[in-house]
């Protein structure tokens, strides 16, 4: 019988939506996904230094889990790299204590304990939440 799933636990969202080749324009791409746990598992293994265990304890996982997460993420990017395509972070399964949200206008990344109804930097109303 398999273990229960674990909820993965994201601290912050990545400041970005993705990546894309230089000079090439998006219509003309093709895309690569990357999970928001999954850019969690690269944030902290090679941003933060945190060795598997750490990293697992942090994210509320497993060690193997933590794994099979860091690897597909690599592969991913390393697809994306090599055959030059684009980078696309969204989706996946995670818990966050906090609201995310995504300004439309000045494309800011905000973190809130608290749920926002305008941007704290441009005053924009038109906000996009990003995690569920």
């Amino acid at each position: 019988m398999p273990n229960r799933r674990r909820h993965r636990r994201i601290a912050m969202p990545p400041p970005m939506e993705g990546y894309k080749p230089f000079g090439l324009p998006m219509r003309e791409l093709e895309s690569e996904f990357l999970l928001f746990e999954e850019f969690e598992a690269i944030r902290l293994a090679d941003y933060e230094n945190l060795n598997q265990e750490q990293a697992a304890e942090r994210m509320n996982i497993s060690r193997p889990t933590f794994t099979r997460l860091y690897d597909k993420a690599r592969k991913s990017i390393a697809r994306a790299f090599v055959e030059g395509k684009a980078i696309i972070i969204r989706g996946g399964t995670f818990v966050t204590d906090n609201y995310w949200y995504r300004c439309r206008d000045c494309n800011e990344t905000m973190v809130s304990s608290k749920p926002e109804d305008h941007c704290s930097t441009c005053d924009s109303e038109n906000i996009l939440p990003i995690n569920p």
